[in-house]
């Protein structure tokens, strides 16, 4: 596809993102029973940037540069800090809090995208994201009793509250990457970057739980998980997230992400049975305006935002 439609429909490619996120939590949440947060974490982004570089070497790709190593070694410090405080969050807490503290990963983009890139908080981009916002919190007051709030380990809150602002910062640091490099060298190279990162850390937490990497099952279960996380949730989403940068400012890139609990809920009705909220229909409309009004903004506007993003 090419000109607008083209450019729309690659915008879009957070939403599918954010699909691939959206079953993220049980599975990692059920992985922590088998394999220890960091470490699995670890196994996840290795996993994922070793098919992200298995794609970029198929189609010829070379390392960059010495001189660019920095600024992926900085998205790899990101992704790091994103992957540590998110896993062992999602351990500490409960599913409601999970859920409802990743409304606050497009708040903070959006922060960071103005602060940092200068991007402009129109008044349609700002009343999007607060409709797309309003709609997450009906989805999920539906699924969840707002009692669990309360509940659950405030050190597993604040953790949580850390991943979205480093995944916040993953996204705003990573746009003028994506300008220079593209969406698949981007996220190829900061997810190597964060690979020895997380193997020191994975091997630290191994070594204080007094685990042994022998005693870490090998099952379909363990193995299952692991492939999910790297090639699904890592390698695909992590891709398509910078893939709408190329087209689209950060901060309307994130709007994306609210739609992350509404998926979650609808796969486990979908797959597990579950049953979705009196809310979920109103709070995915409103969701679903939301998100629509900040990217048509953007797709019908001239320009990408690689073109405008700071070199």
């Amino acid at each position: 596809m090419t000109g607008g439609l083209g450019r729309y429909a690659f915008a879009l490619a957070p939403l599918v993102a954010a699909g691939l996120w959206g079953g993220m939590y049980v599975v990692s949440k059920w992985g922590f029973t088998l394999i220890p947060p960091v470490t699995l974490g670890f196994l996840r982004v290795a996993l994922g940037a070793t098919v992200l570089w298995a794609v970029v070497a198929g189609r010829g790709g070379q390392l960059p540069p010495r001189a660019d190593w920095p600024g992926f070694v900085v998205l790899g410090g990101w992704v790091t800090l994103t992957i540590v405080t998110q896993f062992v969050g999602t351990e500490l807490t409960n599913a409601s809090q999970g859920s409802l503290l990743t409304v606050l990963t497009p708040v903070f983009t959006v922060l960071l995208g103005a602060a940092v890139l200068g991007e402009r908080v129109t008044a349609t981009k700002a009343g999007g994201m607060a409709l797309a916002a309003v709609g997450t919190v009906v989805v999920l007051a539906g699924q969840y009793d707002p009692s669990g709030l309360a509940a659950g380990n405030l050190a597993g809150v604040a953790l949580l509250l850390v991943a979205s602002v480093a995944w916040a910062g993953y996204t705003v640091w990573g746009v003028p990457v994506v300008g220079r490099y593209g969406a698949l060298d981007a996220a190829t190279y900061s997810s190597l970057a964060s690979v020895p990162m997380l193997g020191v850390l994975a091997v630290a937490e191994l070594w204080i739980l007094d685990v042994s990497p022998t005693e870490i099952p090998i099952t379909v279960g363990s193995v299952g998980t692991v492939l999910y996380l790297g090639v699904a949730a890592t390698a695909a989403a992590w891709y398509l997230w910078y893939k709408g940068l190329e087209y689209v400012p950060a901060g309307t890139v994130a709007v994306f992400f609210f739609a992350q609990p509404a998926i979650g809920a609808a796969l486990g009705a979908a797959l597990l049975g579950e049953r979705l909220g009196a809310g979920f229909l109103l709070g995915g409309t409103l969701m679903a305006v939301g998100i629509w009004a900040v990217s048509r903004e953007r797709a019908s506007s001239s320009g990408s935002s690689v073109e405008a993003s700071p070199e």
